[in-house]
């Protein structure tokens, strides 16, 4: 699939090198001469893919500037420092191992947002790639250092020492993705007693890659062997983090932003920006500390165009990606692992504790399977069903009740559709779920 949000497929079916290379160089078309950052999530078909998109980059005149595996808000730093013209990351976040995919970055460092993503796509499709003559191909340079000035910005969001003096046990499964190039550095920095699992950023994935409570169940049993103080769990890029607390029970991703949100807030009060499918927690969150909320449409680029348009003090999507504009308009999982470590030293608390003192929802997410092409009458028979709610079309359908919201939207990297509804208990939230799916299944 192409979207405004990337490459993604199944390597050696709907992706292979000449697509690769073909989106890449319409990206290139875009921008101005310069260096390009080029990076990779540790799946095995990284280096066959990186190989071929490298040659290309430097067949279109711009140079490479080659940081191997890093995470996905790495590459965003990267580009940064070294004021290149873009960035590319190979990676397919979360889905299984036969995928891979590409995620384009600008000069600011951030994923590109998405009318520049229907530029690359509008160029992908008019014209076959354009190669300059061999006076004019690029160079290609490996960087030496490639996560030194990512871990200084991020310890500069937190009191290292009060960290230090704490001497947290830690367990961190990086799920043999990304996230261990710079994890088990973040934490020895911080003073934690780490156990890493998964660290050879090879991609073979021990478990499925989507950092799920079902997924997670063998980490959450190791966790309570080691008597870890909190276990942190990344997607295969690290923009995405899961929390398991001291007692082993699986937090998971909307709490990521919620904890750090909240801390973020008392420390430092100013507008919060999330999207339209994160939980209601946040809301509550700024409520508590008189900030101002701002929603965006689901997708990273969309909460960073906002968080930008409104001087957001933070921001991030309950999908575990807190976003700190200190670090970077980009999610993060080292700055929710960071931020979470630096609120318990703070408050002297433990994960559940933290927890323990945030509004209390229940949030169930589903997939259901629609022809895209009747997802516009699907909206209308959930209106017809729910007459009360009051309904917002910002980014697929959202349905809102004083004590529950549902939202049902196609999703931009997979042909599915998803139904996220939150309410006070888990049973209602799940039959919201299930009601949309029902009438769903009448359109089939």
């Amino acid at each position: 699939m192409i979207t405004v949000s990337g490459l993604r497929g199944i390597v050696g079916e709907s992706l292979d090198p000449l697509r690769a290379i073909t989106y890449c160089n319409a990206y290139l078309s875009l921008l101005d001469r310069g260096a390009i950052v080029l990076t990779r999530d540790g799946r095995t078909t990284g280096p066959m893919l990186a190989q071929a998109i490298s040659s290309g980059i430097a067949a279109a005149g711009f140079d490479v500037l080659n940081g191997d595996v890093a995470a996905t808000p790495t590459t965003g730093v990267l580009v940064r420092q070294h004021q290149a013209a873009g960035g590319i990351q190979i990676s397919a976040s979360h889905n299984p191992p036969e995928y891979n995919g590409i995620k384009l970055f600008g000069p600011d460092g951030r994923v590109i947002p998405a009318g520049q993503g229907e530029r690359v796509i509008e160029a992908y499709r008019a014209a076959p790639p354009s190669w300059l003559p061999y006076d004019r191909v690029g160079a290609t340079t490996d960087l030496e250092d490639t996560i030194g000035h990512h871990l200084e910005q991020v310890l500069a969001t937190v009191d290292v020492e009060a960290i230090r003096k704490k001497n947290y046990k830690v367990v961190l499964d990086s799920n043999h993705g990304a996230g261990s190039r710079l994890g088990q550095p973040l934490l020895s920095a911080l003073g934690c007693r780490a156990e890493i699992i998964g660290s050879p950023p090879h991609g073979r994935f021990a478990h499925p890659p989507e950092p799920t409570q079902a997924n997670l169940a063998g980490i959450a049993d190791a966790a309570r062997s080691a008597g870890a103080d909190v276990v942190f769990c990344q997607d295969p890029d690290a923009d995405r983090l899961a929390v398991i607390d001291e007692q082993g029970n699986y937090i998971g991703e909307e709490y990521t932003l919620a904890i750090t949100a909240d801390w973020a807030l008392s420390q430092r009060p100013g507008p919060l920006v999330i999207n339209c499918s994160s939980s209601r927690m946040s809301a509550d969150i700024a409520e508590r500390y008189d900030c101002p909320l701002h929603l965006s449409a689901v997708g990273e680029a969309n909460v960073t165009d906002k968080m930008i348009e409104h001087a957001a003090t933070f921001g991030g999507e309950g999908n575990g990606g807190p976003i700190d504009p200190r670090v970077g308009y980009v999610r993060d999982s080292f700055v929710g692992m960071a931020q979470i470590l630096d609120a318990m030293a703070a408050h002297g608390q433990t994960v559940s504790q933290l927890v323990a003192g945030l509004p209390a929802y229940q949030i169930h997410k589903t997939t259901i399977p629609v022809d895209r092409a009747k997802v516009p009458e699907l909206y209308q028979q959930l209106q017809s069903e729910f007459p009360e709610a009051a309904t917002s079309s910002q980014d697929g359908l959202r349905l809102d009740w004083p004590d529950r919201w549902m939202l049902v939207r196609p999703s931009n990297t997979e042909p599915i559709v998803r139904a996220i509804a939150e309410a006070k208990t888990g049973d209602q939230a799940e039959s919201l779920c299930e009601t949309a799916r029902q009438l769903a299944n009448r359109l089939s």
